[in-house]
């Protein structure tokens, strides 16, 4: 059965993975031996040979990747989710070629330490450091120079944010108390609202009374004027 692209694809990332753990292993028992021996020599070409390998193979990927993306073979979430492991292995690339160097040999277990990885040479695992360009080729001291100045700069930025929060927690409590404000308007004006309908329905009522009245008054008077001729015309 054929291989699809996808399949093709992390193959080939997995190759890479396991040549960079290849090349780490190989290098690390490289610095283990004395220099101009033939166990070094030896070690030491295999390792330059792995790791042009593994810069083939990366660019492989690439390409790859760049061919799929431009095809629309696959989804631009699965395109972001190929280049982070792209980008992961590039990293891995820069600190094989950092530890295989030997100018940065006398400060590479410093600088694990200073950017928070855990370099194992038993296990040949170096790839807790997360190096960038920015701390590529700083020394240990300067490392630890914008690691300082990135704890002021952090700190300034917490003093910032208590002092907008201690703002915003007094601009809360006085919003409450003109909250309680209006709630005490507003409850008197329910009561007055309360007190002028119970008036009007009692005015509603003494109107009734008083219409009931002036009609009742009206028929006596209609009745009386009915009455006088009644009792005019015997007495012609």
């Amino acid at each position: 059965m054929a291989m699809n692209v996808g399949d093709r694809w992390f193959l080939t990332y997995n190759a890479c993975e396991d040549k960079a753990r290849d090349v780490m292993e190989k290098i690390i028992k490289r610095n283990q031996l004395q220099q101009n021996t033939s166990g070094y020599i030896q070690l030491n070409a295999q390792a330059r040979q792995s790791m042009k390998q593994f810069s083939k193979d990366l660019n492989t990927l690439k390409e790859d990747l760049k061919k799929a993306s431009s095809s629309y073979y696959i989804t631009q979430r699965e395109v972001e989710r190929r280049q982070r492991l792209v980008e992961k292995l590039e990293s891995k690339e820069r600190q094989m070629e950092m530890i295989f160097s030997e100018r940065a040999a006398g400060i590479r277990e410093s600088r694990t330490a200073l950017l928070g990885g855990q370099f194992t040479p038993s296990s040949g695992i170096a790839f807790g450091i997360e190096e960038t360009n920015e701390t590529k080729d700083l020394t240990v001291e300067e490392i630890k120079q914008s690691q300082q100045q990135v704890l002021r700069e952090q700190d300034r930025g917490l003093e910032g944010l208590s002092n907008i929060i201690t703002r915003q927690k007094q601009m809360a409590h006085h919003i409450g108390e003109e909250l309680d404000l209006h709630n005490e308007i507003i409850d008197g004006i329910v009561d007055h609202t309360d007190t002028t309908k119970e008036r009007l329905c009692k005015e509603t009522r003494h109107i009734a009374i008083v219409d009931r009245k002036s009609n009742t008054c009206g028929y006596w008077v209609i009745i009386v004027i009915l009455l006088i001729p009644i009792l005019v015309i015997p007495l012609v």
